[in-house]
């Protein structure tokens, strides 16, 4: 396997290629572009860091794709490049709508899986639950306020035994042993917050910890729920924690991206309920091998560099 296993200290080189990699995407930014979340599930993913001219994050997707992550503009690498850096790799994965609409369409096969998409919402979505179709978010959040006096508190390190007992709940209720979820993400999450720039809240009813979300800000406004845990118990928990986010966090809420679904009928089926405005595609480009493949100045038909 080629690469360094991730570790804390490319944090700082990683973040700042996929900041500039996101930069002005908006709403549009995958929920896969940040260092934290690369190293929450580096074991899962099996990820590796490959430094270099043109850096990129290896990986094996869930269906077992093995994929790399550039940490790049794959419209502005050489196709001699591209094709040296696939050796070994199913597929560039994700890459964003906007950089694989810069490839050759006749050098390069572009497809995208449902499973893959990430969730989109607008904030005003989870402030009112207007309409039909969100109505039974608004009669449980309704519900929960009824049974329930609950409170919350920002979340910080002085909460994260309350939140583990949230987790360990959670896992309980959901029939969930040890490694059966992401409980071991979700543990680091809860322990590195701070320095990983995740923010949100620990959830209280009747004086005991009974939900907790942690968010991270992706571009100005656009939030991805990482980590959102709550008590079955509690019904209507999750409409009252991600209503309570999107109104009252002291910066602008403008859009809340869920991730991905998976292709898990649950996921699909909760995510589904709150009415998405849009999915975001994370597309898997390969090298066209009926396409013309043109040798770039700098590479040899070999693929090995060359001076000019």
């Amino acid at each position: 396997m080629t690469g360094l296993p991730l570790d804390l200290r490319m944090r700082r080189p990683i973040d700042a290629a996929l900041a500039s990699l996101s930069q002005g995407s908006a709403e549009h930014c995958l929920s896969d572009h940040a260092f934290s979340n690369l190293y929450l599930f580096r074991a899962a993913h099996d990820y590796r860091f490959l430094a270099g001219e043109w850096p990129c994050i290896s990986g094996r997707a869930y269906d077992g794709t093995r994929h790399l992550m550039p940490l790049f503009d794959p419209g502005a690498a050489p196709i001699g490049a591209l094709r040296v850096l696939l050796e070994g790799h199913d597929c560039f994965y994700p890459v964003a709508s906007r950089h694989a609409a810069r490839l050759a369409p006749d050098c390069f096969s572009i497809s995208a899986s449902r499973d893959d998409a990430d969730y989109l919402y607008a904030a005003s979505t989870f402030a009112v639950y207007p309409g039909r179709a969100l109505a039974k978010k608004r009669n449980l959040m309704r519900q929960f306020l009824a049974a329930h006096v609950p409170s919350s508190r920002p979340f910080d390190q002085s909460l994260a035994a309350a939140a583990r007992q949230v987790l360990q709940g959670w896992m309980a209720q959901k029939g969930k042993g040890e490694g059966e979820a992401d409980d071991a993400a979700c543990l680091e999450a809860i322990d590195r917050a701070a320095a990983f720039g995740l923010e949100g809240y620990l959830y209280f009813a009747e004086g005991q910890p009974v939900g907790f979300v942690l968010a991270q800000e992706l571009q100005p406004g656009v939030f991805v729920m990482r980590f959102a845990k709550g008590l079955d118990s509690h019904n209507g928990i999750y409409p009252y924690m991600f209503h309570h986010f999107c109104t009252q966090f002291p910066r602008r809420v403008a859009w809340l991206n869920f991730e991905q679904d998976m292709g898990l009928p649950g996921f699909r089926r909760s995510k589904m309920s709150f009415q998405p405005s849009a999915m975001l595609p994370k597309l898997r480009v390969r090298l066209n091998p009926e396409g013309p493949l043109p040798i770039d100045s700098e590479y040899a038909q070999d693929g090995a560099r060359i001076s000019t």
